[in-house]
């Protein structure tokens, strides 16, 4: 079974991605972390039983001899959502399942926080991205429970993709009503968030 984790926006430069965000959502975001194995840093809100990332390369930390996840290596222009993320409870079992090149899974951790996340060999996910990147947390420790509740929920993650048929076959484990697959010419992710100022888009 798979389950909705969370959404990434993914920036060149995450100061100036999160003011982005921030000014798009009307909320401020919580500082995240860093992630050595990636040499990525990130910024974080709360949306209830899931949550969203910002999140760019770390210009502290020295580059990896491999593709950041989320084809980071490639980012360009304003912060947008390029991914989304399902957890699992055995993810070997769920990579075996998935599409081919859905990645490898790697151990990783921050701070108390231990997962295993497959991370494709080409840093981009089947389906031209639209297919979610898979993880699975280890012990209790999960960032949603930690981030202070702003009121903001995601209302509908809407997925289009040529195949669409394709990817919801794929993604027969999965089951959320927020999740709306569509077909249509151009693979895209919108992102509807209800704020206690009203519906916020993110794409």
């Amino acid at each position: 079974m798979l389950r909705l984790d969370h959404l990434a926006i993914s920036t060149t430069d995450l100061a100036q991605g999160t003011r982005e965000v921030e000014a798009a959502l009307g909320l401020p975001l919580a500082p995240g972390g860093k992630h050595p194995h990636m040499a990525t840093h990130n910024r974080l809100l709360g949306l209830g039983d899931v949550y969203l990332e910002v999140i760019a390369p770390d210009p502290d930390a020295p580059a990896p001899s491999w593709p950041r996840w989320f084809d980071l290596d490639n980012a360009r222009g304003p912060a947008r959502l390029t991914n989304w993320i399902c957890a699992c409870d055995d993810l070997d079992a769920a990579v075996a399942r998935a599409p081919a090149g859905v990645g490898r899974p790697i151990d990783l951790h921050r701070g108390d926080l231990r997962w295993r996340f497959a991370v494709p060999a080409s840093g981009k996910l089947p389906f031209e991205e639209c297919h979610p990147a898979l993880i699975q947390w280890l012990g209790t420790g999960h960032p949603a429970q930690r981030l202070p509740d702003q009121g903001a929920r995601l209302a509908r993650l809407i997925v289009t993709h040529p195949d669409a048929q394709g990817l919801r076959a794929a993604l027969s484990a999965l089951s959320d009503p927020r999740i709306v697959l569509e077909e249509g010419e151009t693979p895209s992710l919108r992102a509807e968030i209800l704020t206690p100022k009203g519906i916020r888009v993110l794409a």
